[in-house]
Formats: structure tokens, sequence, C-alpha cells
């Protein structure tokens, strides 16, 4: 029997509906419904009645409630104490980041070095999905989210926005200018994730652009930052859109960043921590997001 199991089953019970606890848990339907199966073999009991319409406890399943959440609060428990004990052994916090923070993360290190210098960043990447998971989970204590405004058992401090820039080929008539209203691209084919992958940025931008008066012609999905920009500065009349701390760090040779005129899209970016966290550094972080916003 594997915790997660546990977890799986705690959501199921409470959700009486495996679509819903596979959204809450941010997983797959798919993957509640195989991991509850083997709970149950491992178990040798049926902990619920499924039909086509619902789904409800059995007797064996309404046991075995009080004892998952046991379970669950002395894994918490343990987590907590392994925790309290890094902490007494080294003043450090475990903060993930995402792609763009550009100058910012330079800034914001450099500002926390200043306002706690005993106290150790560990930087950790990931997905924005898995970053949440991982703060829920206790195995980082913050992290950055760009366009999430709701995540349970988590509490979203607003820090700062981030400005987006668009990218264009530097032999592009819009490039001698300083800045580009959204409406001047009507046309232009835009080089912008899938949406799978970025959801927040995409809607963000086509919002935007549809409140501009047009709908973005779609050309090539953006790849990496290198290849991308690559391709728009092969003199392509494409063009995609950057965080503006990410550009400033980024070369441009053959391709220019230039802000928006007008009403200009912004992505809020939030600092993710469980509700109730007390760890070390926090503090000195959040006012080191509040000296760089």
């Amino acid at each position: 029997m594997e915790l997660r199991q546990v977890r799986y089953f705690l959501a199921v019970a409470e959700e009486l509906h495996f679509g819903r606890a596979a959204e809450r848990l941010h997983i797959v339907q798919a993957t509640v419904s195989q991991q509850i199966r083997r709970l149950e073999r491992e178990l040798g009991v049926t902990l619920f009645d499924r039909t086509t319409r619902s789904v409800a406890l059995t007797p064996a399943g309404s046991v075995f409630v009080p004892k998952a959440r046991a379970l669950v609060a002395a894994e918490q428990a343990a987590l907590e104490a392994m925790a309290a004990i890094r902490a007494e052994r080294t003043a450090l916090i475990r903060v993930g980041t995402n792609v763009g923070l550009g100058v910012r993360l330079e800034r914001l290190l450099d500002a926390l070095a200043h306002r706690a210098p005993d106290l150790t960043v560990e930087l950790v990447s990931a997905a924005p999905a898995d970053r949440l998971q991982r703060v829920r989970d206790g195995e980082l204590d913050a992290a950055f989210v760009r366009g999430v405004t709701r995540s349970p058992g988590l509490e979203l401090i607003p820090v700062w926005s981030e400005h987006l820039v668009v990218a264009l080929p530097a032999s592009h008539p819009l490039a001698t200018r300083e800045g580009v209203r959204l409406a001047d691209l009507a046309g232009m084919p835009l080089r912008i994730a899938p949406r799978e992958a970025n959801p927040h940025l995409v809607d963000l931008l086509l919002d935007a652009c549809r409140s501009a008066g047009f709908e973005p012609v779609l050309g090539p999905p953006f790849t990496t930052d290198q290849d991308t920009l690559a391709a728009i500065g092969a003199g392509r009349s494409h063009w995609t859109v950057f965080y503006a701390t990410q550009a400033a760090l980024l070369p441009a040779t053959r391709t220019v960043f230039r802000p928006f005129t007008g009403p200009a899209p912004t992505m809020p970016t939030y600092l993710a921590v469980r509700e109730g966290a007390t760890a070390r550094g926090l503090a000195a972080l959040l006012d080191a997001c509040h000296r760089v916003a």
C-alpha cells in the first residue's frame, strides 16, 4: 500500500466522484481509478460501489476512511518533524522557479542575501503543476507561479506583474518604432507555445489580441528561446512575446524587443506557500519580492 493510493482514496471518498477527485489531485482520472483498484486488491476488499451514475463508499470503505486520514496525518507530522530538524541544522529555503524570471531573479537573490545573509536558497525548476504539488507536499517552501489564482491547500500571495514585450525581425518596419501597438501585429503570424504547455500565457495573449480587434494568425509553435528567435530573425514576418525581465538577458542581433504601447498584456505572478506555513526564510523572501516588484 502506497501513501499516494491512500490520498487518492480520500479524495474520491470526499468527492464521491472519480472525475472531481482527479481534478482536485491534478492528475488524470484513469490514474485515480487504476490506483484505487490496486489498493482494493492489496486490502482484499471493495472500497467503493460504482455505477455509471454514482459512487458510494462500501461498509469497508467507510471503516477505512478514518484509518486513511490517520495515515495521511502521520505522514504530514513526519514531514514537519524532519523539516524542523533541517531548519535547525541549516537556514535553508527551497523555492520553485519558473522560466522567464530573468533579471528579476538576480535582483531577488541579491535583495534576499542583503536581507538574510545566513539564509541559503535552493532553486528548483519544475513544471507549474509539479511546483505547486511539491509545495503542498512540503518538498518546497514556496514557488513562483504565473496566472494561477487558486490552488487547494495553498496561499497565493501576489508579488508583482510581468510586462510582456514583442519580439520582431530587426528588418521589419515595426522594429524602427520605440513601441508597438498590439493592433499593429494583426495579420502577422504569431509564434506561441501550444495551449496545453502554457495555458495562462496563451489565454492572456489571445484575449488581449481580441480586445485589440483581431484574431491572431497562428504560425509555427514556439519551441525554445534560441530556435524561435533565430527563426524570427531570419526575416520571416513572425512575432512572439517574452517577459520583459527575460528579454533583458536574451541576445538580440537579428531580432528586436519592443514594449507595447497602449493597453498592454501583463501577467500576475504569485508566491505559492502552504496555508499557515512558517518556514524560516519566508518573511525574508516576501520582503525581497516586494523590494524588486
